[in-house]
Parts: C-alpha cells; structure tokens; sequence
C-alpha cells in the first residue's frame, strides 16, 4: 500500500522474529492486518498513513536460517504520547501468516533531536571556518597594525644610532636584545625600554657599555647556541643583572606577548645562570665580568668601624641565617630571616644605613640596597658582583673574622 511523504518526528525502530521463513509483504501484512480495530479507527495504522499521519513502514530482513529476523522501521508524525500507543500496538502482533512472532520496540527516537545535533554540529564546522578564515585575517591586520605603530616610535640611541625603544633613556632598567627586528617585537608589545646591540661582529657597542654602568640591565637572548655567544661576549666589557631567554629554538623577534612575558617573568640574576652553566657541565664558562675599578680600591681599604664589637655581633649570628639592619646611628632597626630580606628592602620605607648578614649577598641585595641609600652590608659570603656603587662597602666575615673561618 502507498503511503504518503512525511516530515516524521519520530522513528519507531522495532525488532520481530518469526519462526518461520517470511518475506518483507507477509511482515507489514501483520502489522496492519493485526492491529486494525485494536484502539479505534483513530489509531489504524492503514488510516494514519492514509493521513500522513505515520510514513511508509520499512522492513529490513538481517537473517534468514528457517527463522527470519528482522528489523522494523516506522517514521511517525504523532505527538509522543500517540506515537507511544503505536509502538505498544505493533508488539501485540503475535503471528506472521501461520508462524508465531513476536515483536519488541527498541526504541523511539526524537528525530527532530536528532537534526538539533546535526545542526550544532553543522555551526560548530562553521564557527571553526569562520575563526580559520576571517578571524586570522583580523588578527594580521591588528598585528600590522601594532608592528607598524612600533617601527614608528623606533629610535636610534647613542654615536652607533642603535635600534631602541622610546623610554631607554629615561627608564631606570633596560632590555638589552641582538637587533633591529627583536626590539620592533618588543616595541610592539609594550616594551619601551629596550635597545639593540646590532650584532657584535665588530664588538659590543660603547653606548651599550655606558649604559650598563648605570642603569639595570636584562640580556634578552635567542633560544639557540648564537644567543648564548652574544651573551659571553656582553659580559666581557659590560655589567649585566639579569638573563632572559626565549624558548628554544625560537628567536626574540619571532615570540608572542605571552611568551615574551613568561620568559621575562623567568628571568634569572647572572650568578644563577652562571651556576646553571656550571651545574650543566658547560665547558666553555661565560667569561666573569670584571667588577667596577672602585671595588678593588674599596676591598683595599682599611676595615670599617663600629660603635660595637663587631666580632661578637657575627659570631651571635653565624648559622642564624637572620640579617640585621641599622640605621644612621647604629640602633638596629629590625631582624630578620635573609630570605626575606629582598622583599623588605623593596617595599619598607626605612632608611638603613647598614646589613650585617649570615647568609650570600647577591647581586639583587646589592640592587635594592643601594636604592635604600645603604652604604655597609657586612656578609658571610657574596655571589658574582657586576656593579658595586662606588658609596657602598661590601666586606666578609672572614675579613673581619679570619681565624674564626679557619677554625
């Protein structure tokens, strides 16, 4: 029997077994002849589908052995509930011809879920071919956007005209990178402060040199073995207090902002990469930088004085690890451990004259020291020094103390 096209909501998938040999016409010959008049005429499966109210009903035959199984298809355009009472109608059918049946719904599926998911699955595939194909092009037009905007505020710094950003000369700390192209990237991302060597072939540039006498500098370097030889040769004839380095095998002009941050943020002081290359069986060592000419004279000079027993004072602290520090006049102004010594210098509003530490003075200590205005630090040991200022004495407890430490 025809039936009419419909747009089904539902699809009744239900399984028969007969045990006999039947074809697909004996099947759907059962299905309407044994469930006419069960629930009105209303619910006749030969009026439904003359109303369009269910499709054509498909039979798939999978296995035929002297018993045929098969597999039921029944699209339906009923609410739920009446489609529900359909599917409870065609598992009465208990014959197919002279053999006995029996048929089981294995389920009712929501077409029309089933086209919601092809659908979300669909504007998936299109917001993906949107962020592939439009999006990327914004992006490269804000990105030569910003590269443009940086090449523009572009300097030349110092007698070699070296690439720098805007702020090199006013900022208090730099980033010093290997050329014109790492400080555009730099620029682009907000990174104003930083100057470029323009390559070493003809050795690190005086202007690069000056500037590291004075301000605090980063080394920002590529992630290959060419940015660790522009290294070594910086620290031969310049001061540097920090070391950045792009991930490997990248280099500085090819780096996102996140990934100028992180390896910014990582940065490590130049006694930790010095220790790093040790700790990595490094033969070639980065050369040691000389220390400022002041220093020599300094460590020369005669022993400070004190209004105390300087002596007794480092032997109360050996092995506290505590630093303590002291005004003008040297009534202590407070105690505590060196670990924490960095934070306090950075962020306490006193003013401290000296530090008496049981612990390593870094080039970090020396930093924030010399910004409280400090003129005495008195150490167990110090770390590789780059820059010592000239009113600052750095002296050792087994200066003050030589037979303590031989003991």
């Amino acid at each position: 029997m025809g039936a009419l096209t419909i747009v089904a909501k539902y699809m009744i998938v239900a399984q028969i077994e007969v045990n006999g040999g039947v074809d697909k016409s004996d099947i759907i010959g059962a299905l309407f002849s044994q469930t006419e008049g069960l629930l009105g005429k209303d619910m006749d499966l030969r009026e439904l589908q003359m109303m369009g109210r269910i499709g054509r009903i498909e039979v798939d035959i999978f296995e035929k052995n002297g018993k045929t199984k098969a597999k039921i298809h029944i699209p339906s355009n009923l609410d739920r509930y009446e489609t529900a009472l359909v599917a409870a109608l065609i598992e009465s059918i208990e014959r197919v011809g002279p053999y006995p049946a029996t048929v089981k719904v294995i389920e009712i599926k929501d077409l029309r879920e089933e086209k919601r998911k092809k659908i979300i699955e669909k504007a998936k595939e299109l917001v993906k071919l949107i962020e592939e194909e439009i999006l990327p092009d914004t992006k490269e037009i804000i990105e030569k956007l910003k590269e443009d905007v940086a090449k523009a505020e572009i300097i030349e710094y110092g007698p070699e005209r070296l690439p720098a950003g805007p702020d090199v000369e006013k900022s208090d700390s730099i980033i010093i990178v290997e050329g014109r192209a790492d400080v555009v990237n730099l620029v682009k991302h907000g990174y104003r402060n930083v100057i470029a060597l323009e390559g070493i072939s003809r050795g690190v540039p005086q202007t690069i040199i000056e500037l590291s006498k004075k301000k605090n500098v980063t080394v920002f370097i590529d992630g290959d073995k060419g940015g660790e030889l522009v290294l070594k040769e910086l620290l031969k004839v310049a001061h540097v207090d920090y070391i950045a380095r792009a991930p490997p095998g990248k280099e500085v002009e090819q780096l996102t902002a996140k990934e100028i941050a992180k390896a910014l943020r990582n940065k490590v002081t130049l006694e930790e990469w010095l220790a790093q290359q040790k700790a990595a069986g490094e033969k070639a060592e980065a050369p040691t930088p000389q220390p400022p000419p002041t220093q020599a004279a300094k460590e020369e000079a005669p022993a400070p004085q004190f209004p105390f027993d300087v002596n007794k004072k480092i032997e109360e602290m050996l092995g506290t690890l505590e630093a303590e520090l002291y005004d003008a006049s040297w009534t202590p102004i407070k105690r505590l451990p060196v670990r924490e010594l960095p934070d306090y210098l950075a962020t306490s509003a006193d003013s401290i004259h000296a530090i008496i530490l049981d612990g390593i003075t870094t080039q970090r200590i020396v930093d924030l020291a010399a910004k409280k205005g400090v003129k005495l630090i008195v150490t167990a040991r110090t770390g590789p020094l780059t820059k010592v200022p000239e009113e600052m004495k750095i002296v050792t407890f087994d200066q003050l103390l030589p037979k303590k430490v031989e003991q």
